[in-house]
């Protein structure tokens, strides 16, 4: 018999009664049943009961091991009674009656419980994570993540992609944060960038005349942490693809990731691949309020500016006679509740940094609230009609600027779809984002500056760039979204030279200056670069999605926490004096603030 165990602790069953076993594992749980102990033994694959009575020699020491002990157990595999057996295990027809143990490895009093999903500090739970990591919620994530990625490989290569592995140490890029620098020792006062995505180095292999790359890639941004964004480091789904158009790049990933999903979906609904929607970025943000909009939810925002250009309602008319606009939030069926619900919304606006949320709430018919009061009786009747209002229900109003209401307008459907349990949890829904701008105001620096990828095509090329209002310029860029959250975004990529100077002018930067930056790119582009697009799908995002998790930290193996640290191995820490030495750095003390 083998050393350490004939089978797993989730492979006995009824059909094993009668043989004589040996297992290895965690002590999981105890309980003492006055002179019979029942142990159940957990690995990675499941638990099994053990049972020890006064007549088994390894009765004393289970009895004295902590909990999360590792032990070995030599027993006969017994049939449970009728009334005993458990019908949630794999092995709930079957005990062992142990008849020997050997402790490999005793526990100490545990920092935190193992059995049982209980919520816990996540100081307590990342600093011991590899205790966290035996919790069956959170064990099961990690399992499913990997098949997750598996299958995602698999998926690529069956419809032609290569994977390719770019470099990690790189030059910093411009993808939207802080590069993660790393010193040079032998170039003394230089530095590499880990990668924020391998954006330059899948053009270039496009370039180089390799088609259909893909890779699951390591990316690092030195950014704050968020719940659906890690920090430090994130992995992606990247790919790229050459002499395609956006459509085609639609075409071919929608059955990859509509099939990822329906596979792990547990039997929830995932909208059919050719069936995601395809959004343009300016409606969506008209009638979501976001360019991540969660499609479960049944609420769409209206613009009703027009409403209130002559209003009674004062507050309104002003906003509006400023260039400001008003947005309406419909609340099906709130009108027939108490006006606290209407009161707490404007609350939980004020809460978020905003002004408040105006509202009018219908109560058999009747409007009410100060808006409909000095709007006016025929003015709001009009509004009511033009939204489409029932006699008992409600709708808010996000007012401001645009930026500022559409923003509002957003958050406050997403609130008011889960207040009022709107939204169907239980499915997934898929949509393009599409036609993003190309370029945006930057207010804080007063200029130009690129609204997403600044590699990408603009839509009308060339001439668009030389003759058009950079603000009113699309690109060729779309995003994926599911549930409210963004998990993958692309573009066609912009392959001319000439097209790459004008662009980054445009924001202020000279030729000299992308040669500088982007010499690699530009060089490459100059000897024969075919039209070329992809994407990337962030990994850790979707694996949140299908394990229902709110945080990406349940689905990633050793995270940080929210103040960048890696409690677990004590990261970062100082630098050795003879390490500085060597790579020519010196700490200066900032002061302090």
């Amino acid at each position: 018999m083998h050393l350490y165990r004939s089978h797993t602790c989730a492979a006995l069953s009824s059909a094993n009664v009668g043989e004589t076993v040996r297992l290895s594992g965690w002590v999981h749980r105890k309980r003492d049943h006055g002179g019979v102990l029942f142990v159940d033994l957990r690995d990675h694959y499941g638990i099994t009961q053990i049972v020890a009575d006064e007549d088994s020699p390894a009765l004393k020491l289970l009895d004295g091991l902590r909990l999360e002990s590792v032990v070995t157990i030599d027993g006969e595999v017994k049939a449970r009674s009728a009334g005993t057996v458990n019908p949630n295990l794999p092995t709930g027809e079957i005990e062992v009656f142990a008849r020997e143990a050997i402790v490999q490895s005793r526990a100490e009093e545990l920092p935190l419980p193992v059995a049982g999903e209980q919520e816990y500090p996540e100081e307590i739970r990342l600093r011991y994570r590899f205790l966290d990591l035996r919790r069956e919620t959170l064990h099961a994530n990690i399992v499913k993540r990997t098949k997750i990625i598996s299958d995602m490989r698999r998926k690529m290569e069956a419809i032609g992609f290569t994977e390719y592995a770019t470099p990690i140490l790189t030059a910093s890029s411009p993808e939207g944060a802080r590069d993660f620098l790393v010193p040079s020792r032998i170039h003394q006062g230089q530095f590499y960038a880990l990668p924020q995505a391998p954006q330059q180095y899948k053009q270039l292999l496009m370039v180089a005349g390799f088609d259909r790359y893909f890779q699951i890639a390591p990316c690092f941004r030195d950014e704050d942490p968020r719940a659906d964004r890690l920090p430090g480091e994130f992995y992606q789904l990247d790919l790229e693809m050459s002499f395609v158009t956006q459509e085609e790049i639609w075409e071919t990933m929608e059955p990859v990731l509509q099939s990822v999903f329906a596979d792990f979906a547990e039997g929830k609904p995932v909208t059919p691949a050719g069936e995601f929607r395809r959004i343009p970025h300016a409606q969506a943000m008209l009638d979501y309020g976001s360019d991540k909009p969660d499609l479960r939810n049944p609420l769409i925002v209206k613009d009703v500016t027009e409403h209130f250009v002559e209003s009674g309602f004062g507050i309104f008319a002003s906003i509006v006679g400023n260039g400001g606009v008003i947005r309406a939030i419909p609340a099906p069926g709130a009108g027939a509740g108490s006006r606290k619900f209407f009161d707490d919304m404007n609350n939980w606006a004020r809460g978020e940094g905003f002004s408040g949320l105006g509202y009018i709430n219908i109560k058999d018919g009747v409007p009410g609230g100060p808006i409909a009061k000095n709007h006016g009786e025929e003015k709001t009747a009009a509004l009511i009609e033009a939204l489409g209002l029932g006699p008992n229900d409600g709708v808010f109003f996000a007012a401001g600027k645009e930026e500022q209401a559409a923003k509002l307008a957003g958050l406050a459907r997403i609130r008011v779809g889960e207040q009022l349990d709107l939204i169907d949890r239980d499915r997934y829904e898929l949509c393009w984002i599409i036609d993003f701008p190309f370029y945006e105001w930057d207010e804080d620096n007063k200029k130009v500056d690129f609204a997403h990828n600044p590699f990408s095509m603009p839509q009308g090329g060339m001439d668009a760039l030389t003759n058009q209002d950079p603000l009113t310029i699309k690109a060729y860029q779309y995003d994926l979204v599911c549930n409210g959250y963004e998990i993958a975004s692309g573009s066609i990529r912009n392959q001319s030279p000439e097209l790459m100077i004008k662009a980054f002018e445009m924001v202020g930067l000279t030729k000299q200056d992308v040669e500088e930056r982007f010499g690699g790119l530009y060089r490459a582009f100059q000897y024969g670069a075919p039209p070329h697009g992809g994407m990337a799908a962030g990994v850790d995002r979707i694996v949140m999605l299908l394990c229902g998790a709110q945080n990406l930290r349940e689905v990633a193996l050793f995270p940080m926490n929210q103040r960048a640290e890696d409690l677990l191995m004590g990261a970062p820490t100082p630098a050795e004096p003879k390490q500085l030495r060597e790579l020519g750095i010196r700490i200066v003390e900032q002061p302090k603030q």
